[in-house]
């Protein structure tokens, strides 16, 4: 009879040694877990600094972009400009040297009708003659002046003409920039939409994997407890 008692001594006293290895380990694979946990949040705040870093340098781009068209679009409208101001500059030469063709015309005809009116005084006939040169004269001046100024009044229409087209193709581009920038804005929210989505349906799976994996150690800790309850009793029953 004491053989047998002291054979179940050896037994519990055996079960009492491994009870505290097992909740060591239960406690190391605790704070493993946590680590590991600590470890993808820090990963997952840092993949959104990235996402943020990433974003802001393709913003950073496009501004640049723009600059770099709004540039090329002022020195192309300044070169045009430098054009028209060169054209103008021609248009009024030419007009002075119109102007003083006319005048030199006018004191050549001042001139003539000075030695005129000394031949009308021995020459009536001639003094007729002259009368009507001079009246055609002024009606071809005024006829040159009225093509001139018929001429005048349609460049000026072209050019008012040329100023709405290109304002209109302006406009136009304008246009398109507002709508390829409004494009790209929703496709930016749409992949930013879609990369959302997909996070969170891997942090559900994250959780779910958690949940899964602390009920299994929430049911060992209560395995545990329960054989632990089970020792205290047999120890009781027994002293």
């Amino acid at each position: 009879m004491s053989k047998k008692k002291k054979k179940k001594r050896k037994v519990r006293t055996s079960g009492i040694e491994k009870l505290p290895f097992a909740i060591s380990k239960f406690y190391k694979e605790y704070k493993k877990q946590k680590e590991i946990e600590n470890l993808k949040k820090i990963k997952l705040e840092e993949r959104e600094e990235n996402k943020l870093i990433i974003q802001e340098k393709k913003l950073l781009k496009l501004r640049e972009e723009k600059i770099e068209k709004e540039e090329e679009r002022l020195r192309l409208k300044e070169e045009d400009q430098r054009k028209k101001n060169k054209e103008i500059e021609l248009k009024e030469q030419e007009q002075r040297k119109r102007d003083e063709d006319l005048g030199l015309k006018d004191s050549d005809l001042r001139k003539k009708d000075k030695e005129q009116m000394q031949k009308d005084k021995e020459l009536k006939l001639k003094e007729e003659e002259q009368r009507r040169k001079d009246v055609d004269l002024r009606v071809r001046e005024d006829e040159q002046k009225k093509k001139e100024q018929k001429e005048q009044r349609k460049k000026y229409k072209e050019h008012k003409l040329q100023e709405q087209k290109e304002k209109i193709r302006k406009d136009q581009e304008a246009l398109k920039v507002k709508e390829w920038e409004d494009k790209f804005d929703e496709e930016m929210k749409s992949n930013e939409k879609k990369e959302l989505l997909k996070f969170e349906r891997l942090n559900q799976k994250e959780q779910e994997k958690l949940a899964i994996k602390g009920l299994k150690e929430k049911k060992i800790q209560e395995e545990l407890t329960s054989r632990l309850e089970t020792f205290e009793i047999k120890q009781t029953k027994k002293n």
